[in-house]
């Protein structure tokens, strides 16, 4: 496909032919010395804790929920002396448990926790099954709220969608919940596909996020209606059931996706903009979907004029609902759930390995036409040119960098060939700009700040852990 898309005479994606002596000596040198836990050795790269439950500065947290900790890969069990909780110095008595997947560590306190008060929690001495522990101990902490969590947990959307079509068959079958769920009821007895009554063999992972994946064992059949069903075994941290079972059926295309896994967003993707610290708008933006603010307040969405209502505002700039976290009760647990699905996309988007293309480019990726695909640069990418995405409505896209994303004004971002907003993923660790009377696509996914500068336009959703400023910029959630 990069002979297809990719710039031809671009050489940064390929390796260099020869290797000098030096490394290779030093490379075979280490392995004589036993060193098996590089990211070549049989350990393999160390363990990454990509989401919690609570996250990390969590308020209002119910009384009576468990604790969990998920990870990037298949871990020894963790034990008593793996993950504990604290409040204050006073070690609290608890449980812990372990998924049937592996990838899951829950601490279930023996007693409801005190109400107001914080908590830290600590996973320390964890090692992947391969024996390779974490590259250090990881730390968070939550303040409890007054009461018990007795809801039932929700399925608040799949993939694929209810009643789709020309699904890809390699598809991995996923269903994100209402909150946070407890890995260990999520498994291959309580999660199944079926092809008619014809059960069909796959694995079954819980996370990042709320997020539940089956994943088949082959590929599924061309032009074929398949069910998935989940029971109602499946039970939120507090011991919650779903209500009653769910399932929803789809029907295959003939043809596979091209490209990486999607990065899934769990209650992330159910606004257009999610953030932590601010929103600001200069009018007249215009945003057609949810948005969110957590864990700062309402008062820190600026320039939208808003209407309080019960649990959310209005604004004549938003098409939809404005949420944050000081507003009644559900929104603030919900709002926490969805700041950790958006934390846990980010890490899962950053950390996907053995990318496709390598600093493409150099970073400057004007004028070029863009194949599915794992985009990786270690500096700032810019736009100062219309790019192309090109490629089918299944077929995804995820662009990794480590420095900004800038894109000139009236510069355009092209999806071409039935590609979708909802599959392009931009993972980026600085902040993003894009400029005035510029069109954007895709799901920013950033660890920074984002300025959509006036008159810029843009499809898709922006996922910032820090600030969002929209100076008269309009915003249009993707197409499911």
């Amino acid at each position: 496909m990069r002979s297809l898309f990719a710039d031809r005479h671009d050489t940064s994606a390929r390796s260099s032919p020869t290797t000098p002596l030096a490394i290779i000596l030093v490379t075979l040198a280490a392995f004589a010395c036993g060193n098996n836990n590089g990211p070549g050795g049989p350990g393999g790269p160390a363990p990454t804790l990509i989401s919690t439950y609570p996250a990390d500065t969590a308020v209002n947290v119910p009384i009576n929920v468990k604790l969990s900790a998920t990870f990037d890969r298949v871990m020894t069990p963790l034990a008593a002396t793996n993950f504990t909780l604290k409040q204050g110095t006073t070690a609290v008595a608890g449980t812990v448990g372990n998924s049937a997947d592996g990838m899951t560590a829950t601490f279930a306190p023996t007693s409801n926790m005190a109400p107001g008060v914080a908590f830290t929690a600590t996973v320390t001495g964890a090692t992947s099954a391969a024996g390779v522990a974490l590259a250090a101990d990881r730390t968070w902490s939550f303040t409890t709220g007054t009461t018990a969590d007795t809801t039932a947990p929700v399925v608040s959307s799949t993939n694929p969608a209810s009643n789709a079509t020309g699904v890809a068959i390699n598809t991995k079958v996923a269903a994100d919940f209402s909150k946070s769920m407890d890995a260990a009821t999520i498994t291959s007895a309580t999660f199944t596909l079926k092809q008619g009554t014809t059960p069909v063999p796959g694995s079954v992972t819980y996370g990042p996020g709320t997020t539940a994946t089956f994943t088949p064992t082959s590929a599924l059949s061309s032009s074929i209606v398949y069910t998935a069903a989940l029971a109602t075994g499946i039970k939120d941290l507090a011991g919650n059931a779903l209500a009653s079972a769910y399932s929803w059926s789809f029907t295959t295309g003939t043809v596979a996706a091209l490209g990486p896994a999607p990065v899934l967003l769990g209650a992330a993707g159910n606004y257009v903009v999610l953030a932590k610290s601010a929103i600001s708008s200069v009018a007249s933006s215009a945003l057609t979907g949810d948005i969110a603010l957590s864990p700062a307040a309402a008062s820190f969405i600026t320039g939208f004029a808003l209407t309080d209502a019960t649990g959310y505002a209005t604004s004549i700039q938003v098409v939809g609902k404005v949420y944050a976290a000081d507003q009644a009760p559900p929104t603030p647990q919900n709002l926490t759930t969805a700041v950790g699905n958006m934390e846990a996309a980010y890490t899962d988007a950053a950390s996907r390995p053995t990318p496709d293309f390598l600093e493409l480019g150099t970073g400057n990726i004007g004028g070029k036409t863009l194949a599915p695909g794992l985009y990786k640069w270690t500096s700032t990418v810019t736009i100062p040119s219309d790019v192309t995405i090109s490629g089918g409505a299944n077929d995804v896209w995820i662009f990794q960098t480590t420095g900004d994303l800038t894109q000139s004004s009236a510069m355009q971002v092209i999806l071409a060939g039935g590609a979708l907003a909802k599959n392009v993923f931009w993972q980026v660790a600085g902040k993003v700009v894009i400029g005035a009377n510029a069109h954007f696509e895709g799901i920013m996914l950033v660890k920074t700040d984002v300025t959509l500068q006036t008159s810029s336009t843009m499809n898709g959703r922006i996922l910032a852990q820090t600030q969002v400023a929209l100076q008269k910029a309009t915003v249009t959630q993707p197409a499911p």
